[in-house]
């Protein structure tokens, strides 16, 4: 069992190092970098949605999907929507600064920290069943979390964060892989029966996020150049997440 509790630990801190992806922009100057974030932005609403709906839902599916995962996946929009209401009142007569970033940056967090939590526990879970399992889903997340974490890095840029904030944040959010590694192995349990409802409730947070927070920021932005790249640039999220099916 140590060797398992070892290889499950080592495996969740390489996926929660890919977090600190944002660190490859410090050498760029602030202006070149704005004028990336929305394309950055883009990617992230491309990646969310295709993570959604070409990796969580279907591997619902596979189980059968049922009343029980609907309600999950509705949950999880309400529940994003609930806490977003809890984030603007929270900040309603605050200006949006760098030290008060857009809500959406942290409904992105939000939503990281639950996404990257699940990932601990699959990880965790198919150590227990054998550790080829567990080396083969390890590499999987690790192809996933790549376009994920810098589509998070621009979101958290792009809403206040300046580049060491969000690198920072980037990475306590990544962490949560860890508590959810822990929490598998601690009680030795397969994680289909919490997976299930977990997975399409993280699947509608992210439906929520891409839909009402990051894709009215897109729309801030009419020229026909910009927003064309803007549709590059969600396309190029979606194309990655199916890319990953024929590596996976």
């Amino acid at each position: 069992m140590v060797h398992i509790w070892l290889y499950t630990i080592i495996s969740v801190i390489i996926i929660s190092l890919l977090s600190l992806v944002g660190i490859f922009t410090i050498s760029i100057r602030e202006k070149s970098l704005n004028k990336m974030l929305f394309l950055l932005v883009s990617f992230s609403v491309g990646a969310l949605l295709g993570d959604s709906f070409i990796h969580l839902i279907p591997e619902i599916a596979e189980a059968g999907f049922g009343i029980g995962a609907s309600f999950s996946l509705l949950a999880g929009m309400m529940v994003f929507f609930v806490l977003e209401k809890f984030i603007h009142w929270r900040h309603c007569h605050i200006p949006t600064s760098k030290k008060h970033p857009h809500p959406f940056a942290y409904m992105n967090l939000i939503g990281d920290s639950l996404h990257n939590f699940i990932d601990g526990m699959v990880i965790a879970g198919s150590y227990l069943v054998s550790i080829p399992l567990g080396f083969a889903t390890t590499l999987a997340v690790l192809f996933h979390e790549i376009p994920q974490e810098i589509g998070d890095f621009g979101v958290l840029v792009h809403g206040g964060f300046n580049r060491m904030r969000a690198l920072m944040f980037n990475f306590l959010t990544a962490l949560t892989a860890v508590l959810g590694a822990i929490v598998i192995l601690s009680v030795g349990i397969k994680t289909e029966s919490i997976t299930s409802l977990l997975i399409p409730f993280t699947a509608g947070g992210f439906i929520y996020i891409a839909s009402s927070d990051l894709i009215p920021e897109l729309h801030k932005e009419v020229k026909a150049g910009k927003s064309g790249l803007q549709l590059l640039g969600i396309l190029l999220g979606i194309g990655m997440m199916a890319l990953l099916l024929i590596l996976e």
